[in-house]
């Protein structure tokens, strides 16, 4: 039985998250107005989880064998649990999106830049989304208001409003 936005929960659901992950890759997107309000609390709810743990990190050493076949102590920076608990809840709310191999990119210059970085959606909101919206609340002390939507008037085919939403 169809509810909001004239969807099922299964639909509804999975249409928020697509929305979201453009949303949180490329800034902006542009939608109906009845979706970027429901979009908005969605996605102002996930990066406020982001911001609580970004900076979670634990440093540990790890004993490798080099090349020799001796023991080599290795300093390895990982996520805390708490951290990582919430990015494994964040990944159930967000569809990964992979990187794009630039213009003039060769494809060995792609593969050097994204060896190590398996979700790159994920690193974006911890390493860039999340540090970001906190310098912003300890600069000006407000928590939210992390998206903005402008109307841009009725769509041309069904009288639709339209909306562009985006990353303030």
């Amino acid at each position: 039985m169809p509810t909001k936005l004239g969807r099922t929960s299964e639909q509804r659901n999975a249409m928020l998250r697509n929305q979201a992950s453009e949303l949180l890759w490329y800034g902006k997107i542009e939608t109906t107005a009845a979706k970027a309000k429901a979009l908005q609390s969605y996605v102002e709810k996930i990066i406020t989880k982001a911001m609580s743990v970004y900076d979670l990190n634990e440093e540990t050493t790890v004993t490798v064998k080099d090349s020799k076949g001796k023991d080599v102590s290795k300093k390895v920076i990982k996520d805390s649990p708490k951290k990582l608990a919430v990015r494994r809840r964040l990944m159930g709310k967000l569809r990964d999106l992979q990187e794009v191999k630039g213009f003039n990119e060769k494809k060995s210059e792609y593969k050097a830049r994204t060896q190590d970085i398996q979700h790159p959606l994920m690193e974006k909101l911890f390493n860039e989304i999340a540090p970001k919206y906190a310098q912003r609340k300890e600069e000006l002390g407000q928590g939210g208001g992390y998206t903005r939507i402008y109307l841009l008037g009725a769509r041309r085919g069904d009288k639709s409003e339209m909306a562009i939403i985006e990353l303030v």
